[in-house]
Parts: C-alpha cells; sequence; structure tokens
C-alpha cells in the first residue's frame, strides 16, 4: 500500500513538472519572438483574461460543465442499461445492436441542427449531443466484457441453479467492469466534445458560445482560455472516471 501510495506521488509530480515546463516554454517563446498576442497569447496574458467581468466565466464554465456531466452520465446509464439488456436477450441485440452501429455512423455535426428544431435551444439539446457522441463506445465495450465471461464460471453457476440475476451480479458484473469503465474513459473525452459541438452549432451560454462571441474579434486570449477550461473540464472528468475505476476494480482485485 505505502509502495503504491509512493508511486502515484511520484507520477503525478511527474505530470505536474512536465505540465509546468511546457508553461514556462510557451511564454518564454511567445516573448522571445514577440508573437503578436492575437496569434497565439502568452500564458500570464490568457489568465489575465479571468479578472474581466465582460466574460462571465463561472456562469459559462457552469452551463458547460452541466452539459458535459449530463451528456455523460446519460450516455453512461443508456450505454450499460443496453448491453446488460442485450446479455440477457441476445435476438434484441441482432436485431438492435447493428441499428444502433449504422445511426453512429451520422455525423454529429448533422444531428445539431435537428436537435435544435425538436429541443429548441438551451442546455438539453447540448446534453443530448454530447449523449449521442459518448454512449456508443460504452455501449460496445460492456457488451463485449458481459460476453467474455469464463465459460466454466457460467457454467458453474448454472449447475447450482443460480438464478440469471445472481448470474449477473456474481460473474458478469465484476468480470466485465474493466470493460465498462474504459468505455467510460472514451465516453468522458468524447462528452466533452459533443458539448461543445453542440455550443458551436447553437447555444445562447456556455463556453462553446463564448468562444463564438469573442472570435469575432480576434480576442484569442478569450478563446484559449476557454479551451483551457474545457480540458480542465474534461480532466476532471476522467479524473473522476479514473478514480471510480480505481475504488471498484483495482479495489476488488486487491481484495481477491
Amino acid at each position: 500500500m505505502a509502495g503504491d501510495g509512493a508511486r502515484t506521488s511520484r507520477s503525478f509530480a511527474i505530470i505536474l513538472i512536465v505540465h509546468l515546463a511546457v508553461l514556462v516554454l510557451w511564454q518564454v517563446a511567445v516573448d522571445a519572438f514577440q508573437v503578436p498576442k492575437f496569434i497565439l497569447p502568452s500564458p500570464l496574458a490568457t489568465i489575465q483574461t479571468l479578472g474581466t467581468t465582460g466574460y462571465a466565466w463561472g456562469a459559462n464554465t457552469l452551463v458547460t460543465a452541466i452539459e458535459i456531466l449530463g451528456g455523460f452520465a446519460l450516455g453512461a446509464f443508456v450505454g450499460v442499461a443496453l448491453a446488460v439488456i442485450f446479455s440477457w436477450a441476445p435476438l434484441l441485440s441482432l436485431v438492435l445492436l447493428p441499428l444502433f452501429v449504422t445511426l453512429n455512423m451520422i455525423p454529429k455535426v448533422a444531428l445539431g441542427p435537428l436537435f435544435i428544431v425538436w429541443f429548441s435551444y438551451g442546455i438539453v439539446p447540448n446534453i443530448l449531443i454530447a449523449f449521442s457522441i459518448c454512449f456508443f463506445p460504452i455501449l460496445l465495450t460492456t457488451a463485449r466484457g458481459l460476453r467474455e465471461v469464463e465459460p466454466d464460471l457460467l457454467d458453474l453457476v448454472k449447475s447450482l441453479r443460480g438464478s440469471r440475476w445472481t448470474l449477473f451480479r456474481k460473474i458478469q458484473l465484476p468480470g466485465s467492469l474493466p470493460y465498462i469503465f474504459s468505455g467510460m474513459k472514451v465516453g468522458a473525452i468524447l462528452a466533452v466534445a459533443g458539448a461543445i459541438v453542440g455550443e458551436f452549432i447553437a447555444s445562447e451560454r456556455g463556453l462553446g458560445y463564448l468562444m463564438i462571441q469573442v472570435q469575432s474579434s480576434l480576442d484569442t486570449p478569450a478563446m484559449v482560455m476557454a479551451v483551457v477550461l474545457l480540458t480542465l473540464l474534461g480532466v476532471a472528468l476522467y479524473g473522476l472516471v479514473l478514480a471510480l475505476e480505481r475504488m471498484f476494480v483495482v479495489g476488488d482485485a486487491r481484495q481477491t
């Protein structure tokens, strides 16, 4: 346990040092080559935009965070639920899974105007766009995890007259957790992209909306700051998934 903690702290320190080194190099390069601010602002010029009240950073960041988290949570729930249903009903999987594959091929940017027509402006259509992008990887990886259970374990539970619920709870679900979290990590990245796609198409709030507004005036520092905040939101969501994976997957492995 102590060794794992030391390795985690060392890895975190290395990651932090690398990111700080990139920021320092960025600042030095911009100052040394006198890069115009509208082309590439320095980190200090980017951070200074946080003190400008006209951007409403807090409110816009909160809106985008709600869209990302809402789309991801909905995608994770629907993806895992459908995968479980498909594992219990192979015929339904045979009928519907190819349809989901086809629907996933539709460019999500093309769905944006339709979502706006159906659901109007606001947070809801952006949540749905984020959901439409992130749920499919979770569905596929979870379905694969539920299928790739050792046949001997399944035969053992069936020979002991275990119910389908017992089979799922004791064998399939624990065995598929690594697959579920792998899909969720991909979904966390895609949820950020989905929320921004929605805000770029049509929105009245959010970081994507703010980027469109400041683009016309070549306010590059504000655009870069919006990108930084989006990145931080994505990192936070990805870190949450990693923490849950460590809790449920790594923790269970240690107990066994």
